[in-house]
């Protein structure tokens, strides 16, 4: 038991990545605090992270706002670890068309977001002089795949980490950064039912031939949060199956296909 007596808060633990992060540190004894917009994606995964014995709180609220953040750390109290997950792409892809809206709402929620969360659990960190803040990027902050603002804010992301592993270090807090490839998630099979074809242009990108799976990055995301990771501060992990090693254009890239769509 890794993390029995930690405090976990991981925003978007209603579904995918954040969802399995939640089952591994429950199986590992931590007492989770989920931050979600998604009610229902809230309630299934305390359902089963109660069906293994663990303790698990659901705030339903957007890590964009700064109320709702400070109403899940009422609920929280200090935390031990971390975990930025929620992120938000709804309206992205060619910058020339990603309206002003859509742009202001992702990166809210996938920039402004880690922001937000952070710094109020810096709040419960730094008097203890401990604490672990791991932040998921993607690989599109890696390479030039797609969306535009989506991969802004990742970017974003990879930079304010290491800026909070610099300026945190000496309070005894490590920062590191995930960048995943595609992983496969109940809303990417959703996506991928409705559109065939992006999917067969993204696993081209994949020279296993294969995407990800959500416990592929969950485990990482413990790795970094243990003792074991203990002189880890400021890193990069890329897991994507080497996709970022290689460069291919896919045909959803290719503005002809897009235009008159």
């Amino acid at each position: 038991m890794r993390f029995e007596k930690k405090t976990v808060m991981i925003t978007g633990a209603g579904n995918g990545i954040g969802r399995e992060t939640a089952l591994l540190f429950a199986r590992e004894g931590a007492r989770v605090i989920s931050v979600d917009v998604d009610a229902a994606g809230n309630e299934e995964t305390a359902r089963r992270v109660r069906a293994l014995g663990g303790s698990f709180d659901a705030v339903t609220g957007s890590v964009a706002s700064a109320a709702d953040v400070e109403r899940a750390f009422a609920v929280a109290g200090p935390v031990d670890i971390l975990v930025n997950n929620a992120a938000a792409w709804a309206g992205d892809g060619w910058l020339d068309q990603v309206s002003e809206e859509s742009w202001d709402h992702i990166v809210d929620v996938t920039l402004k977001g880690v922001f937000l969360v952070t710094r109020a659990a810096l709040k419960t960190m730094i008097p203890r002089r401990s604490g672990v803040i791991i932040n998921i990027s993607s690989v599109n902050a890696l390479c030039g795949i797609h969306l535009a603002a989506y991969s802004a804010a990742k970017g974003g992301v990879i930079s304010l980490t290491r800026v909070l592993a610099i300026q945190y270090a000496p309070y005894g807090i490590r920062s590191n950064v995930i960048c995943p490839g595609t992983i496969l998630t109940e809303n990417s099979r959703l996506y991928y039912d409705l559109h065939p074809g992006a999917e067969a242009d993204l696993l081209a990108l994949y020279p296993g031939g294969s995407f990800g799976e959500p416990a592929d990055v969950a485990h990482c995301v413990l790795f970094l949060a243990s003792d074991e990771a203990k002189f880890i501060n400021g890193s990069v992990l890329t897991v994507d199956g080497a996709m970022s090693a290689i460069q291919r254009v896919p045909s959803l890239l290719r503005r002809s296909d897009l235009e008159g769509a």
